[in-house]
C-alpha cells in the first residue's frame, strides 16, 4: 500500500476482497480510539483490550454488509461499544474508575512559569475528581464527548441512544459537573 494513504471506503472495498493488509491499516487506524471507548465502558484496561479485539473481529465479519458510502467510524465504534458492554455485563467489573485528564494544551510559546503549572496542575487534578465523582452516565457523556471528542453522532453510537439524548445528557452533565468541580476544590 505505497503512495498516498488510503481512505477508508479503499480500505474496506479491499479488506472485502480479504486482503489482510487493508483490513490491518483499518485496525491500526482506529484502535486506539476502539481502546478508549471500551474503557470507557468497562472500566477495565484489559476488558477493553479484549473489547476492542472483540469488535474488530466482529466487524471484519461485517465488512460485507458495511453499507457503502457510509462514514465507518461510528459504525466500527457502536460494535466495539456493544462489545464493551456485553464483556461488562459478563464479568460485573467494578463501576468507578478514573479517566486521566489529556495535558493541556500549551498555546503560547512561552513555557509557563512553576507556579502557573503547579495551578494549571492542581486545576486538573481537581477537574479529575470532579468527573469521577459524577454518576456514571453523566461521566460517560462527559468523557465522550470532551476527553475523545466524539461528536453528538459519534458519542450517540457508543452509548447507544439518540443524538438529541447526547445532547440534553451533555448539557445536564455539564451543569453537575460545574457544581461538583466548585465543590471538589475548582475556583469556578
Amino acid at each position: 500500500m505505497e503512495g498516498r494513504p488510503l481512505d477508508d471506503a479503499d480500505l474496506i472495498a479491499r479488506a472485502v476482497r480479504s486482503d489482510q493488509e487493508a483490513y490491518a491499516a483499518l485496525v491500526a487506524r482506529y484502535s486506539d480510539l476502539a481502546f478508549r471507548i471500551a474503557y470507557l465502558i468497562t472500566r477495565s484496561a484489559a476488558d477493553a483490550e479484549e473489547a476492542a479485539q472483540d469488535g474488530f473481529v466482529t466487524a471484519y465479519r461485517a465488512l460485507p454488509r458495511f453499507r457503502a458510502g457510509a462514514p465507518l467510524r461510528p459504525w466500527l465504534m457502536r460494535i466495539v461499544a456493544n462489545a464493551a458492554r456485553n464483556r461488562r455485563r459478563a464479568a460485573r467489573r467494578r463501576e468507578h474508575a478514573e479517566l486521566r485528564l489529556a495535558e493541556a494544551p500549551d498555546w503560547s510559546d512561552a513555557a509557563p512559569s512553576p507556579d502557573a503549572a503547579v495551578e494549571a496542575a492542581e486545576e486538573r487534578r481537581a477537574l479529575l475528581r470532579a468527573v469521577n465523582a459524577l454518576a456514571g452516565g453523566d461521566r460517560d457523556v462527559i468523557a465522550c464527548r470532551y476527553f475523545m471528542q466524539l461528536d453528538v453522532a459519534e458519542t450517540a453510537a457508543v452509548l447507544g441512544c439518540a443524538e438529541g439524548t447526547v445532547k440534553s445528557r451533555t448539557a445536564r452533565a455539564l451543569q453537575r459537573l460545574r457544581t461538583q468541580f466548585i465543590q471538589s476544590g475548582g475556583e469556578r
